[in-house]
């Protein structure tokens, strides 16, 4: 497993918080260009889908492998992180309220899906430092894909509050919180130190949640009412990538 030679550890916090502070520009302006381009998304979201998807299968959990955790206890963990987000993101998207409460709970709706993905971009934070930890190369290939989907994170916080009935501000608002979550968990990062077999079993958690995100949320909403032909090129294109950024840095 490559990583930071002594001597030049201590470039690591840096080198943690500039790439964080680009995810939080790479979110700012997907919701930016969401609150302007409305329903014309969708080929970054199926980019995105194969780019999360491929992380989880080609790098996160290879790496995972070659940290010395046995391949039956990954798995479990990767399927039990990845059913833990199908409960969380059931219970926070529960269905809206009936009657005249249907505007009220569609707009809790909504909001409680925009906490749920500034939840995922803390967790995009801790993913980045814990990758860096693990060694440069997987830091990187991590690095890159937070970067390329949490563009759609910040137009999937904007979609969400405003089909829900909320207003422009209130998009705003919350796409300025999913913006500035995985500095938080970046920061939170840097005092999390994991053994070997810890990181093996991180690494597979988030192979877990990187699976459930890409198939159940960024793959559906790409091809919603969109020609599926440009959409699964899309998808393609971003899974080659990803690929292709683990095998340069590896």
């Amino acid at each position: 497993m490559g990583g930071f030679r002594p001597g030049v550890r201590f470039i690591l916090p840096l080198l943690i918080m500039s790439v964080a502070f680009g995810t939080f520009c790479a979110t700012l302006l997907g919701g930016l260009a969401a609150l302007r381009f409305h329903d014309r998304l969708h080929l970054i979201l199926g980019f995105s889908a194969g780019t999360v998807i491929a992380l989880a299968f080609c790098d996160l959990l290879p790496e995972a492998l070659r940290l010395g955790a046995t391949p039956d206890a990954l798995l479990t963990v990767s399927a039990a992180a990845f059913f833990a987000y199908v409960v969380l993101d059931r219970l926070l998207l529960a269905p809206g309220g009936h009657g005249a409460g249907l505007q009220q709970s569609n707009l809790q709706r909504g909001w409680a899906g925009a906490a749920s993905l500034c939840a995922h971009s803390v967790m995009d934070g801790l993913a980045l430092g814990i990758g860096f930890q693990a060694s440069t190369r997987i830091g990187i290939v991590v690095a890159v894909a937070i970067l390329a989907h949490d563009c759609s994170d910040g137009m999937n916080t904007v979609g969400l509050v405003l089909k829900n009935g909320g207003t422009r501000r209130n998009a705003f608002s919350w796409l300025v919180v999913d913006a500035a979550a995985p500095l938080a968990g970046a920061a939170a990062s840097l005092f999390v130190h994991p053994s070997a077999v810890e990181l093996a079993f991180a690494l597979a958690a988030f192979a877990g949640f990187f699976l459930y995100i890409g198939a159940s949320d960024l793959l559906p909403e790409s091809f919603h009412s969109h020609a599926k032909g440009l959409t699964t090129t899309a998808t393609l294109a971003g899974a080659a990538t990803l690929y292709l950024v683990v095998r340069l840095a590896g």
